[in-house]
C-alpha cells in the first residue's frame, strides 16, 4: 500500500525509533506487534522461513497501524531486493555488506534509472496500489525508501566513510553478533576490541548525517542505544517474546 514512510518523522531531528524483527512469518504476531506500539517491524528473509508473500500479508495486517515495515533480504542481489521492494515495504536492509562497491551495488539496486538499475514493475507492484499510483510512487521513492546496509565485519566499518558518500544510502546498521564472531570474540559484546570497534564504527556513522541502527544486546540494550544516539534500534522478535513468555508462564504455571 503506497504511504509516505512513517519512519521519517519519528526520526526527524534526532529521534529514536524502537521496532521488533518479525522471524515467525506470522501475520498476527506482526499485527499484536505493531498494535503494541513498536515504530517498526523487519521481516527477517535471511534468518527467517517466510516468503514473499509472507511479507504482503504482515504489510496488510500491519497497514491500518503507523508501524513501518522494512524487510532484510536474504543478500546483497538485485532480484532480491526488486521483489522484496515490488511488496510495498517502507525500507530495506542488505545484510553483510563489506565495502562501498557492495553497497554501491545494493543502493542502485533500489531505485529506477537513471539513478539506480531496479527494474521498472509499478505499473502493477502492490508498492504503487497495483498501478493505481505508479506515478506518485516513482516520484516519492527517493523521499520514503529507507535503504539500510549492515556493516558486520572489520572491513565493513573500515568502509563506512565510503559507504556513506552515496547520497541514496539512509541508514547504516551494526550488526553486533556477526561482528563480534568475524573477530573471534563470538558475543563477547564487553570485549576491549569489540567495542573499540564498535566506538570506531558509531563515530563514522555519526561524522557522516546517516541514520545509525543496531540490535538491543544484554550489553547494549535499547536505552544504552538510544542514549549514545541511534536513531533505529531493534529491541526484540515476535519468535523472542514468545519463546520468553511461554517459558515464564510455564515456570510460574508448574507446582513447584
Amino acid at each position: 500500500m503506497f504511504r509516505p514512510n512513517p519512519l521519517n518523522k519519528k526520526v526527524a531531528d534526532g529521534g529514536c525509533a524502537i521496532g521488533c524483527w518479525s522471524h515467525l512469518a506470522s501475520p498476527i504476531a506482526a499485527e499484536i506487534v505493531a498494535l503494541a506500539g513498536y515504530d517498526f517491524l523487519i521481516i527477517d528473509h535471511e534468518h527467517g522461513p517466510g516468503h514473499y508473500l509472507d511479507a504482503t500479508s504482515i504489510m496488510q495486517a500491519i497497514s491500518a497501524t503507523p508501524c513501518a515495515s522494512f524487510l532484510r533480504v536474504p543478500w546483497n542481489d538485485a532480484v532480491h531486493l526488486k521483489r522484496a521492494l515490488d511488496t510495498g515495504v517502507d525500507g530495506v536492509i542488505i545484510p553483510y555488506v563489506r565495502s562501498a562497491e557492495e553497497a554501491c551495488q545494493a543502493v542502485d539496486a533500489c531505485f529506477y534509472p537513471p539513478a539506480g538499475t531496479r527494474g521498472m514493475a509499478h505499473v502493477l507492484a502492490r508498492a504503487s496500489d497495483y498501478g493505481m499510483k505508479m506515478n506518485e510512487y516513482a516520484d516519492q521513492l527517493e523521499e520514503n525508501l529507507c535503504v539500510t546496509c549492515m556493516v558486520e565485519t572489520p572491513d565493513g566499518v573500515r568502509a563506512i566513510p565510503e559507504m556513506a558518500k552515496l547520497e541514496r544510502l539512509s541508514m547504516i546498521f551494526i550488526g553486533p553478533f556477526d561482528l563480534s564472531t568475524s573477530m573471534g570474540i563470538s558475543g563477547q559484546f564487553e570485549h576491549p576490541e569489540f567495542r573499540s570497534m564498535l566506538s570506531d564504527a558509531e563515530a563514522a556513522v555519526k561524522a557522516s548525517g546517516k541514520l545509525l541502527g543496531s540490535i538491543a544486546t544484554g550489553v547494549d540494550d535499547a536505552a544504552a542505544l538510544r542514549d549514545r544516539g541511534y536513531q533505529f534500534v531493534v529491541a526484540s522478535s515476535d519468535l523472542l517474546l514468545l519463546r520468553e513468555a511461554a517459558l515464564t508462564n510455564l515456570e510460574t504455571s508448574r507446582p513447584a
